[in-house]
């Protein structure tokens, strides 16, 4: 089974993949370039089906224990020098973790084991995301330095391209799901669903199934690193894991690219905006502002008062058939099972079109670019495609 894993691994990690499927055939300055695809192995198991543990009674063979772990820490603060190990994790995605207490979907036994915390299984040490593959390819240091290059290569060619009620935007309205939500509706009805070629996606690193912790820690500052471990330790070992969602409180603007944040989304388009409308685990609503300007006096730039904003707020050009926007003024909040963020978190997002092999839209792939200095060491990138499931005016109501 190992060696079938790192095959599997090693195979994927010859390959590239562009965020459309293909490298760009117009290589842009600031978007669409090819993401480094890993072998995407879940590395353990947990609640959601997928993956399933290398050791429940002690570490997997050819692994030797830490002197010290999550799981037997008497103070996890005072062990920082050892959360770069993912020894220290006992190998376990922060997927897993939050699953802790929870019965393993493969096997049904409790991944905490017989004797908590220290009985807590492990997972396989020798599978993960490459970190190269989460960080930003593109050498911005922030989001409007970024956002800035793609105006002024659009312009470069004669854009932004106007659109007026006489001559309308490309026709993006309908109901769009991701194939993680697809492949878990048509689980329940006893089915099963793969999505075709040209609708393929890269790895989502940010559902956090396909990471050893170490690495998405590597991927924080320090304080938000020490956030982030109080919260797996919470979740993990003392069973007392604080998720907003049970305060009945908005999961906030990271939240809307977790795993089943929502399992379908609504896009309208008009001359003005693109409006985002999503429900499952909570309602989420964007507008992007096409053609806006951004306040930028105060902390962060805004439209409007200077109060943050839950999904932040957002301006937007578009180039030809695609969209390409900036968020700023979002609340600081957490994601949970991932980490936190803060009030200087914004983003670079450029929506796309997926066509099928007729030159129908089959889907939009949607690229994000997350700046945050001062939780993030660098800026993150991910890649999604939102696939076309319906007419707005056939579909049931979110409301």
């Amino acid at each position: 089974m190992r060696g079938l894993r790192l095959m599997l691994a090693a195979l994927a990690c010859t390959h590239q993949l562009g965020s459309a499927g293909e490298a760009p055939a117009d290589p842009s300055i600031g978007r669409g370039w090819p993401v480094a695809v890993s072998g995407a192995l879940p590395v353990s198991g947990g609640m959601e089906g997928e993956g399933q543990q290398a050791s429940w009674e002690s570490p997997p063979v050819g692994i030797s224990a830490l002197p010290v772990d999550l799981f037997t820490s008497k103070d996890f603060y005072q062990d920082e020098r050892y959360w770069s190990d993912p020894r220290y994790f006992r190998c376990n995605s922060p997927s897993t973790l939050q699953a802790m207490w929870g019965a393993d979907a493969m096997t049904s036994r409790l991944l905490i084991g017989s004797s908590p915390p220290q009985s807590a299984s492990w997972g396989h040490c020798e599978t993960d995301y490459p970190r190269a593959a989460i960080v930003s390819p593109y050498p911005f240091g922030s989001a409007q330095v970024h956002f800035e290059a793609l105006l002024a290569e659009t312009r470069s060619r004669g854009g932004p391209t106007l659109y007026t009620r006489a001559n309308p935007p490309p026709d993006w309205n309908g109901r769009y799901s991701r194939a993680i939500s697809l492949k878990f509706i048509t689980a329940r009805e006893g089915k099963s669903y793969e999505p075709a070629a040209w609708l393929a996606e890269p790895p989502q690193w940010f559902f956090v199934s396909f990471n050893q912790t170490s690495t998405i820690l590597s991927l924080l500052t320090p304080e938000y690193q020490r956030r982030t471990v109080q919260m797996h330790y919470h979740q993990s070992v003392n069973n007392a894991p604080l998720w907003p969602a049970q305060f009945c409180w908005p999961d906030g603007f990271m939240r809307v690219f977790s795993r089943q944040a929502h399992l379908a989304m609504d896009f309208v388009t008009t001359p003005e905006r693109l409006q985002l409308m999503a429900s499952s685990a909570e309602n989420f609503i964007r507008h992007f502002n096409v053609g806006r300007s951004f306040d930028m006096r105060g902390d962060v730039p805004r439209l409007g008062a200077d109060v943050p904003r839950w999904f932040g707020e957002s301006v937007a050009f578009w180039d030809r058939d695609t969209l390409i926007t900036w968020t700023s003024n979002v609340i600081p909040w957490i994601t949970h099972g991932v980490f936190e963020f803060s009030r200087n978190l914004q983003t670079v997002e450029i929506f796309r079109p997926r066509r099928d092999p007729g030159g129908q839209l089959a889907g939009i792939e949607h690229e994000v670019i997350f700046y945050d200095p001062e939780a993030f060491v660098q800026p993150l990138r991910l890649v999604q495609v939102h696939i076309r499931t319906g007419e707005l005016g056939e579909v049931d109501p979110f409301i």
